[in-house]
């Protein structure tokens, strides 16, 4: 079969690998449609790939090819989406349902050969099925809004309430969209982009705040009546909005950095000091799997995909690429502002 194979940094190539077959208990998938995660742009173009050679690609949808013995969850012709995640099962997080924090697991996509291929192999459990009137595309963006709904419920969420999104990206919108499925009062997404922020309106948001302009904290009283934000999802893992998640926070509310950060944070007292005055709870999020695994997580996705509560717009989507061409589209990454959206890789072309 074809992939695209990472050999070193700045070096991942379209070239035959072997086709995986079905081994007892695990399936092999027919890739349609693979996001580019940006966790996989360090892998290609940095230094974050440590096995090689390697295929990456876990954001991913496609046909059930084959089965192995004793597989009975799917047959082939299914249609699915793939769950990265193979925890060990057997250490003390595992067996707590905190699949997410395992110490001892694989991936597929990064320990395992991933999607970035025309077949991919992996155990029965790590693939949702998604109905025949889901769209691939749809089912490519499974993952990301796995770990938006993950995130959300990392908090004591409850309806009713206002809400920031921090961040207009991929993981900031889906975030916003299940919180006003979750009932929000009032869903509003902060970003520097007007594109963005239409969008996130488009998607269904109640307000959209341009952070960048001098004014913005007048914005946020009028929206809140002056008392700041019940829940706060920072989605960006940017040092700004990472700082003014503590600004938005109302007293007593719930603060969630969802978004990985790249860069060293540092805060002043007075920044930090808003924990002390306004005694705000803040976590984190990873990933996005909870008990029995994958996780109420993806039975929603598929759900709210289907029923059509969930939407991906189709600006959402920058550009389809051929498997073929795949060192194409990390080579947009390099130059910074050149990819608005995500990228999806095309398997069958």
């Amino acid at each position: 079969m074809k992939a695209g194979v990472v050999h070193a940094k700045n070096d991942i190539r379209y070239e035959d690998i072997e086709k995986p077959v079905a081994e007892a208990g695990r399936v092999v998938v027919k890739v349609k449609y693979t996001g580019i995660c940006g966790s996989d742009i360090p892998r290609v173009n940095g230094d974050a790939c440590h096995y090689f050679p390697n295929v990456l690609g876990h954001e991913f949808s496609g046909v059930i090819d084959e089965v192995g013995e004793g597989v009975t969850s799917v047959k082939p012709g299914d249609h699915v989406a793939g769950i990265p995640l193979v925890p060990c099962m057997k250490c003390e997080d595992c067996q707590k349902g905190n699949y997410s924090l395992c110490k001892h697991y694989s991936f597929i996509g990064s320990r395992e050969f991933g999607s970035f291929a025309e077949y991919v192999s992996m155990p029965e459990k790590n693939v949702v099925k998604i109905d025949n009137d889901v769209s691939f595309e749809k089912g490519a963006f499974f993952e990301p809004a796995t770990v938006a709904l993950h995130g959300l419920r990392r908090l004591d969420y409850v309806g009713g309430k206002n809400v920031a999104i921090l961040g207009g990206g991929t993981i900031g919108l889906m975030t916003a969209q299940w919180a006003k499925i979750f009932g929000a009062k009032s869903v509003t997404v902060f970003d520097i982009l007007d594109e963005r922020l239409d969008l996130a309106k488009r998607l269904g948001c109640h307000y959209g705040v341009n952070s960048s302009k001098p004014d913005f904290m007048d914005r946020v009283n009028e929206i809140t009546e002056g008392r700041g934000f019940d829940y706060v999802y920072e989605t960006a893992g940017n040092t700004i909005t990472m700082k003014m998640a503590f600004r938005l926070a109302a007293n007593k509310s719930q603060v969630c950095f969802i978004g990985t950060p790249t860069k060293d944070l540092t805060f002043s007292v007075e920044e930090w000091e808003n924990i002390n005055r306004k005694e705000f709870f803040l976590t984190g999020s990873w990933m996005s799997y909870s008990a029995p695994f994958p996780g109420d997580e993806w039975k929603l996705t598929a759900h709210y995909f289907k029923t059509g509560d969930l939407k991906l717009d189709d600006s959402f989507i920058f550009k389809k690429i051929p498997l073929s061409q795949i060192d194409t589209a990390f080579e947009m990454f390099k130059t910074p502002g050149t990819v608005k959206g995500k990228i999806l890789i095309d398997s069958e072309k």
